[in-house]
């Protein structure tokens, strides 16, 4: 790494930080919708892998921190991972201390980050010998977390059902474009049929307004009124730990740990369980809470950094929920990033070690410090003057512009396909991980069945 390398790290960490504490903040933005996108834009973009690391741990540490502000100050998940938190943020809100559970969770965020980053390595260390062995069973791997996350969705049956059937639509929509010679036959689509799975829920919402009948069904809500409680600011800079007692900050660590071990579970399934396992026993409903919301931010921070960290040090294969969703362009963007050719193999681990560091530090120092300061600021801004709509037009466009480079005019109709599937089965209680693995397990699940 040479110094303008370091530069342009640094940069694209300021960058990320700065733009994801405001995407954060925002009501209801998926993570995988959010980074996803744009990760795979960078990367066909043709930057720097370096740069492209920096920019994402960045982005993703700035987001967790972030999330947890309309949750306490609204009750408002800003994300999905964040949705496990509002129960007892309310329980905080209730008695007049919003500004506390601000505080509570990015502190919680942050011992996550700190105990993440090092837990990481040591379980990629512990993998490294057997990497060779996970890689030549990729497709089985993959097809065989499919039926796990499917066994552990709402609708287990129909998850299992769909598996083959969306395989047969993935590799049926590639062997049409091969057919009618849309792209090379040694060329695959696969980062706008990701794309469509990512924004399923958003567009069969979209296009069940196009029902009158529908239409007319929804309640008509008017504006909202969210009232502001103006939080104290701190002098100095913040310190995690003194806003955390003993007793939060060793639990947000063991809530880490036990997160970043489990890498390869669903990050929502694991926050709450193990929040509520390592809080239960505490009586007081305000320390119970604020135990409660340090830890689970903790271990969603944990659990997407190590998520994203342990596969692409140990294999170069997205072999987690995280990997195989919000990260999945540090794995596969092709034709730049492709399962034989990523960041795992591009960069050494003292490298990837040395970007996520620089990244992380970046993030904290800005969206940490942002976060305590200024807080109930910079959320009634983003409530009063960013429309939700706008975020996800935004994304939307970048999708369709992703599709049409995988392969022209046709591949957006065929998105927009993939889309709704997706959609209407997310709707009916298939989690996203299974239709991820499917993509991912689809040529070879097919391969044995042929």
């Amino acid at each position: 790494m040479d110094t303008v390398i370091i530069i342009q790290m640094i940069l694209a960490s300021v960058g990320g930080a700065a733009l994801y504490t405001i995407i954060g903040i925002a009501p209801g933005t998926d993570e995988t919708a959010v980074l996803a996108p744009v990760t795979i834009a960078l990367a066909l973009l043709g930057l720097s892998p370096y740069v492209i690391l920096a920019f994402f741990i960045s982005a993703i540490i700035a987001k967790k921190l972030t999330d947890s502000i309309p949750v306490a100050v609204a009750g408002i998940p800003g994300g999905v991972m964040a949705a496990p938190m509002v129960e007892h943020a309310m329980v905080l809100k209730d008695h007049g201390m919003p500004d506390v559970s601000i505080k509570k969770m990015t502190s919680g965020s942050v011992v996550g980050t700190i105990v993440a980053i090092p837990s990481s390595l040591f379980i990629a260390y512990l993998i490294l010998p057997y990497a060779d062995k996970i890689s030549a069973y990729a497709g089985l791997i993959f097809f065989l977390g499919a039926v796990f996350l499917a066994l552990m969705t709402r609708n287990k049956i129909l998850a299992l059902s769909i598996i083959i059937p969306f395989a047969l639509l993935i590799q049926g929509l590639r062997h049409l474009y091969w057919g009618l010679e849309v792209i090379p036959a040694d060329t695959t689509v696969f980062v706008s049929f990701f794309l469509g799975i990512t924004i399923g829920p958003i567009a069969f919402t979209l296009f069940e307004l196009l029902n009158k009948d529908l239409r007319k069904k929804l309640p008509q809500l008017g504006d909202n009124e969210i009232s502001f409680k103006t939080s104290k600011r701190e002098k100095g800079f913040p310190n995690p730990f003194k806003i955390l007692t003993k007793e939060e900050s060793a639990s947000s660590a063991l809530g880490s740990i036990l997160g970043s071990i489990t890498f390869f579970l669903s990050p929502v399934g694991m926050t709450v369980f193990l929040g509520e396992t390592l809080t239960r026993h505490i009586k007081d409903p305000v320390k119970r809470a604020s135990r409660a919301i340090s830890t689970m931010d903790g271990l969603t921070n944990a659990s997407y950094i190590s998520g994203t960290l342990v596969p692409l040090i140990a294999i170069g294969l997205p072999l987690s929920p995280m990997a195989i969703g919000p990260a999945a362009g540090l794995f596969n963007a092709p034709p730049v990033f492709t399962p034989e050719h990523n960041i795992h193999h591009l960069l050494s681990i003292g490298e990837i070690m040395t970007v996520t560091v620089i990244g992380a530090v970046i993030a904290l120092l800005i969206t940490f410090f942002v976060t305590i300061k200024y807080a109930s600021q910079i959320c009634m801004f983003v409530f009063k003057w960013i429309p939700h709509e706008a975020l996800i037009g935004l994304f939307a466009g970048l999708v369709v512009m992703l599709a049409f480079m995988d392969a022209g005019w046709i591949n957006i109709f065929g998105t927009i396909l993939i889309a709704l599937v997706s959609g209407l089965l997310h709707r009916n209680g298939v989690n996203y991980g299974v239709l991820f693995m499917v993509l991912y397990a689809a040529p070879w699940l097919l391969g044995v069945l042929s």
